[in-house]
């Protein structure tokens, strides 16, 4: 079974983080949230779900996971102003290994420059910048690329649930 990293901070989309976590949890899937700093509890924006950072992503190598998910809502913002997160994903996307993001999740590969030429979907406000930053926005509920599956909202959860489970190993 797959080890796949959550990158996470305060703000995320409880559902966005809660459904995958829980089908990957389900089909088998370790699950690892990683963060800032190692210990500390992080809340979702709209039920407050707590998430402890097990840890801490200035220690980690793409090399300790086989899948990263990243869920939206105003985490991936956070996580982008600093450079060991946005170092992180650019290193776990160059490894060809799957990368699972939702909605404002797409922020942290735009800031890691890694959408140059790839197929890709976010939430309707960070349209633009996903085309900014290269990406052949799609206005779907899923897009697979390679190793990435993107959507766009919540309510494209069972289809970015489907297409994640797709790209890890039974």
């Amino acid at each position: 079974m797959s080890r796949i990293a959550v990158i996470i901070d305060n703000g995320f989309e409880d559902s966005e983080y809660l459904k995958p976590a829980e089908a990957f949890r389900r089909e088998g899937h370790e699950i690892v949230h990683i963060g800032r700093k190692e210990g500390a509890v992080v809340k979702g924006k709209k039920k407050e779900t707590p998430v402890t950072i097990e840890r801490e992503v200035s220690s980690l190598s793409p090399d300790d996971f086989d899948a990263l998910l990243i869920p939206g809502g105003y985490s991936p913002d956070k996580l982008r102003a600093y450079p060991e997160p946005v170092e992180f994903v650019r290193a776990f996307v160059e490894s060809g290994k799957p990368v699972f993001f939702i909605c404002h999740g797409g922020q942290l590969l735009i800031s890691a420059d890694v959408l140059r030429g790839r197929k890709a979907t976010g939430w309707k406000s960070i349209a633009r910048d996903l085309i900014n930053a290269g990406a052949d926005y799609r206005d779907e509920e899923v897009v697979v690329d390679g190793n990435f599956v993107s959507s766009r909202q919540p309510s494209d959860l069972d289809a970015f649930i489907r297409e994640s489970l797709r790209l890890l190993p039974a």
